[in-house]
């Protein structure tokens, strides 16, 4: 989708609303199993002393699986938005942290899409304090300890034989 910004360009304090639903299939993760919604953004561009300036935010719920137990939870992730809007120019064109103007447009879809990747999460965890799977059993010990005692570093080997004499 592409937003039109002529209104606001030449007229600071002026801005321009914006809402879009975004496509999830470009949106794959490892740790998502589906969106439960699809990314829905809202916000504004803001004209500010002549920079063009995005605000706003891209909120969804999610079902993933924990990095640490395996266990699917669902998930609401906000994504706060905030981004400069520029002309392209050659002193400008290799900044990673600004969006160019196509003309007096933007392409929404691509610079919300790029917003939302880059503060998705790189651990998903079903809750902080995840203890994970026993290693040696597999067991989630959220549900409870695991049967297997616990394992000596082999470094210690030799002094656990003093132990059993």
């Amino acid at each position: 989708m592409k937003l039109n910004l002529r209104e606001i360009i030449e007229i600071p304090g002026s801005s321009v609303p914006f809402s879009c639903e975004l496509e999830t299939e470009g949106l794959d993760f490892p740790s998502i199993v589906r969106y439960e919604t699809a990314p829905y953004a809202v916000g504004r561009v803001l004209n500010e002393a002549g920079v063009l300036r995005m605000e706003g935010e891209i909120k969804t719920e999610l079902m993933c699986v924990c990095d640490r137990c395996a266990g699917e939870f669902e998930c609401t992730k906000t994504t706060p938005l905030s981004a400069v809007i520029v002309e392209k120019n050659e002193d400008n064109a290799d900044d990673p942290e600004l969006f160019f103007l196509d003309g007096d447009e933007i392409d929404l879809d691509e610079m919300l899409s790029t917003l939302f990747i880059l503060d998705m999460d790189t651990k998903f965890l079903c809750r902080e304090d995840c203890k994970g799977l026993c290693p040696r059993c597999g067991k989630n010990l959220n549900l409870g300890p695991c049967g297997c005692g616990k394992e000596l570093d082999p470094r210690f080997a030799v002094l656990e034989q003093l132990l059993d004499t």
